[in-house]
């Protein structure tokens, strides 16, 4: 069995080696709501649980960075991060931001060296994003190729190099893996609180919650000294940017996802992926969705209401039966891609290996019977069932090192 797995070692590095030395871009990992960094957790990792996704993939001669930003902070902010921490340098909201949502334009302790400093449009990088890291991406390629204004006459440019020039060809393509692109409807239906906590102590449960930082500088919100966890948790839930649009549980939601879909457009030079999944099946009966047998018990009572209650867009638009599947926490309908923008849906089809791919259109995938926590390597069954999962990510970076210039 050893040799046989040395074999297959052997042959992964053979065909990495093979593909064109230009086109062997670095690889982001940006986690979702909720996530967390290499760091934290007591070692126990977002991108692989108990195994390590990126140590993996750089065991097979992928160059992988992971980044760690602010769990529940807006897209915009955690944009801002994802930047900052792979080109390095001080974090800068930007001006205008902070004005109109008065948090702190540079947070002292935000400040990093840079995972890849030489990223620029000559080293451009492929993102992978799970869950909310998928808008992120989308974020922060809206935050590269624009210039944002630090006055409300848009005469001065933001001071930093992310927000006051035009960065094109920086971000090589984005995948996004059970990304609400359209929302979640779980955010409309319970409070904010509910599916956060939910989560997140099921989680942090596996080592404990002293190795949890929200990342919330921002908003001069610390931990303090020798704090518990559930202190730290409520004052978290009752601070008042969570009554606005500067916060995740408005991203996520279906209209705060549809006016990001209004303007997060498809770039025409950017590939793009998605990955879907479903843990839900047709109970015939109700005309419901109910759980697949082995979804993550934590899940479950959210992907019953996920599967059985409409919810509503500003105007009154409810949504339908077609938005009942899901996978504990995301509808499946809303994973394909963006399709609710006030400017029209972004281009997508049906990815299929033979036939050439064409930037500025979204690829999807067969939707994988898998749980929103399963597909980043928590609560795996086996070594067998981790293998087949990190074989299908190795897979897909193989595809990313294959796209054309």
């Amino acid at each position: 069995m050893k040799t046989f797995r040395s074999i297959l070692f052997f042959l992964s590095l053979l065909s990495v080696s093979s593909l064109p030395a230009e086109n062997r871009y670095p690889i982001i990992l940006v986690h979702g709501f909720i996530g967390w960094g290499p760091e934290e957790m007591g070692g126990y990792r977002y991108w692989g649980g108990s195994s390590d996704l990126e140590a993996f993939l750089e065991s097979r001669g992928f160059e992988v960075y992971t980044v760690s930003i602010g769990p529940v902070s807006s897209n915009w902010e955690r944009a801002v991060e994802t930047f900052f921490q792979i080109k390095g340098g001080q974090v800068d909201y930007g001006e205008a931001h902070s004005e109109k949502w008065g948090v702190i334009q540079k947070p002292e302790g935000k400040t990093y060296p840079g995972l890849y400093p030489e990223w620029d449009a000559d080293h451009p990088v492929h993102i992978i994003g799970h869950s909310m890291g998928g808008q992120t991406a989308r974020m922060l390629l809206y935050q590269l190729t624009n210039i944002f204004y630090a006055d409300s006459a848009q005469t001065v440019p933001e001071e930093s190099l992310l927000l006051g020039k035009s960065l094109e060809g920086w971000i090589k393509s984005i995948t996004s893996i059970a990304t609400p692109h359209n929302g979640t409807t779980l955010s409309n239906i319970v409070t904010r609180s509910v599916p956060f906590l939910q989560n997140f102590i099921g989680l942090a449960a596996v080592v404990g919650t002293h190795f949890y930082d929200f990342d919330l500088q921002q908003w001069g919100f610390r931990r303090k000294p020798n704090e518990s966890w559930v202190s730290y948790y409520r004052r978290m839930r009752e601070h008042p940017a969570w009554n606005t649009k500067n916060i995740s549980s408005w991203d996520l939601s279906l209209e705060g996802a549809r006016q990001l879909n209004t303007f997060l457009q498809a770039d025409p030079q950017v590939y793009y992926f998605s990955y879907v999944l479903s843990a839900t099946h047709l109970d015939s009966a109700t005309g419901r969705q109910v759980p697949d047998e082995g979804m993550s018990l934590i899940l479950q009572a959210k992907a019953r209401l996920i599967g059985s209650q409409t919810a509503y867009w500003a105007d009154g638009t409810a949504t339908d039966s077609t938005w009942f599947e899901n996978d504990g926490v995301v509808n499946t309908v809303s994973q394909r891609g963006p399709t609710t923008g006030l400017n029209g849906p972004d281009p997508i089809a049906e990815y299929k290996p033979n036939e050439p791919l064409i930037p500025g259109q979204w690829y999807t995938f067969k939707p994988l019977k898998m749980d929103h926590w399963r597909v980043i390597g928590h609560g795996l069954k086996n070594e067998e069932e981790r293998n087949r999962l990190f074989q299908m990510y190795y897979e897909h970076c193989l595809r990313l090192w294959q796209l054309p210039e």
